[in-house]
């Protein structure tokens, strides 16, 4: 945290970017303690550093209703929805409740599902069955015929975003208000769902940790240590302090 600072103090911008609900993030970045944009839900929602919302982009409430009809009947996977503010679910899952303490779901019925203001979908399987979620990708992929962005941001969690929607271009869209450019942004990740912007940003480093699927995406991309070795900021302080 006391590297962030001193570049922030430097003139440094810090983007937050996941898959999470902005709500759900809100915290990490109350405790990193400086100004910061956060690319939310995989690229569908940005926030300026004053917490005001700059950019949104949701899936069409059409296939919306497509998706959670297509996958209601399925009883090994979860359906999650991220609504404007609130989280969404198809059934009660207790094992969510230790990853989320600030920020809870809320049960919706899949037979008559809400279909505005919808981020992100995402499903994930009972077993963490990765094979079964590739079997669901490639189905929505065929109905949806281009409509959507498919991905997963790791092997058990499969996500539905609109068309054009990704971390990548968020990230752009936020060079561009300030002034720059994508080749002037570095990005760490290790998840699915940070290949476009790892490959989309000047330099994009690939963590150790990474699942091969990113790695093998990437191969031209440099690997960074491990996050447990706080590799990151060892690369930041190195490089820029």
């Amino acid at each position: 945290r006391d590297i962030v600072k001193r570049l922030h103090q430097q003139g440094t911008i810090f983007v937050i970017a996941t898959g999470r609900h902005h709500i759900d993030v809100g915290d990490f970045r109350d405790h990193l303690g400086i100004p910061v944009y956060m690319i939310t839900s995989n690229g569908a929602r940005v926030h300026n550093p004053e917490g005001q919302i700059i950019f949104k982009q949701n899936i069409q409430s059409d296939d919306v209703k497509i998706v959670v009809d297509m996958a209601k009947d399925d009883t090994e996977i979860k359906i999650h929805l991220y609504r404007n503010d609130d989280w969404l679910l198809n059934e009660a899952s207790d094992n969510l409740d230790e990853y989320h303490e600030n920020f809870t779901y809320q049960l919706f019925d899949s037979n008559t599902p809400p279909t505005e203001g919808i981020a992100k979908i995402f499903f994930i399987h009972d077993d963490l069955d990765h094979d079964k979620l590739v079997h669901w990708e490639q189905i929505f992929t065929e109905r949806l015929n281009g409509r959507t962005h498919i991905s997963f941001s790791t092997p058990w969690c499969l996500e539905i975003m609109a068309q054009g929607v990704s971390k990548g271009h968020a990230l752009e869209a936020i060079a561009k208000a300030n002034g720059y450019e994508l080749k002037d942004c570095i990005a760490f990740g290790d998840g699915m769902n940070d290949v476009e912007m790892l490959r989309m940003a000047g330099k994009g480093f690939v963590m150790e940790t990474s699942h091969e699927k990113v790695k093998k995406a990437l191969p031209e991309n440099e690997i960074l240590g491990p996050n447990s070795n706080e590799s990151v900021a060892r690369y930041l302080e190195k490089h820029f302090l």
